[in-house]
């Protein structure tokens, strides 16, 4: 329901206006709430150390991770890794975390702190935070294997990069950890699931009840206590009928709450 960059008419420019303005008004759950639950259920990001290795750079890792009851990331690292020889010199790093790996518009977080070993008073609660996210990780108990906690120091959000609909934030470890982790997106699956399924016509009319937009389809993302996230793209016909350029799909936030059926 979006045009790519670069392509624009008089009638995708309105929808796009139409557009921008549902999602300015759509109830959102607050950035750090929704940071906050986004990172409690991803499991892996892209830890950043400074490399000890190659003194002065940067050195990137794929790493998977969990976190614990106060939303800090439980990493189980293996001694004979780079990243954990790098992180036991030099504690400071990132860890980048993409909702949508293929989207870059979509929200993406960077906790910047400082990954030290886990105490052994708090080892069996991060052990079982980190099984619970990974409960096939059996080499978590090899003797190489150690848990380090990342305590964040700073955690930055941004989404809709290059979009008109463009967000950022920046929050303390105070901040965060008083969020809390929305109760409803751990669902998100099997509803979205079903509903794509079975429901696909529901969904589309209520996309096009909120909005007033006409949409082919309407592929339903995640969902949260306030309402559902949808990937869509405007009616052909409607676009035909106006020789615009042919859209991209594009994701928008859907109220429920404001929603009368």
């Amino acid at each position: 329901m979006a045009a790519t960059q670069g392509s624009s008419s008089p009638h995708v420019d309105a929808v796009l206006d139409v557009i921008q303005a549902h999602q300015e008004k759509a109830t959102r759950l607050p950035p750090v709430e929704e940071v906050r639950t986004l990172l409690h259920y991803s499991l892996r990001g892209i830890l950043s150390t400074f490399s000890q290795k190659h003194e002065g750079y940067p050195s990137g890792s794929m790493v998977d991770f969990a976190c614990d009851a106060y939303g800090s990331p439980i990493l189980a690292l293996s001694n004979l890794a780079l990243h954990t020889k790098d992180l036991l010199a030099n504690p400071k790093c990132s860890l980048l975390v993409a909702k949508d790996p293929d989207d870059r518009t979509d929200l993406v977080i960077t906790v910047h702190g400082d990954a030290l070993p886990v105490a052994e008073s708090n080892m069996e609660a991060s052990r079982t935070a980190y099984m619970t996210r990974h409960p096939d990780a059996f080499w978590v108990d090899f003797g190489d294997f150690q848990f380090l906690r990342l305590e964040p120091k700073v955690i930055r959000c941004v989404s809709g990069v290059a979009t008109a609909t463009l967000r950022s934030g920046e929050f303390s470890n105070e901040e965060f950890r008083a969020a809390k982790v929305d109760p409803i997106y751990q669902f998100s699956k099997p509803i979205t699931s079903h509903m794509n399924k079975d429901h696909a016509g529901e969904t589309k009319l209520i996309v096009q009840h909120s909005t007033s937009v006409l949409v082919e389809f309407a592929y339903m993302l995640d969902v949260d206590s306030l309402g559902f996230n949808v990937k869509g793209r405007e009616d052909a016909d409607n676009r035909n009928a106006s020789s615009g350029p042919k859209p991209s799909p594009s994701k928008l936030k859907i109220d429920t709450r404001r929603i009368q059926l």
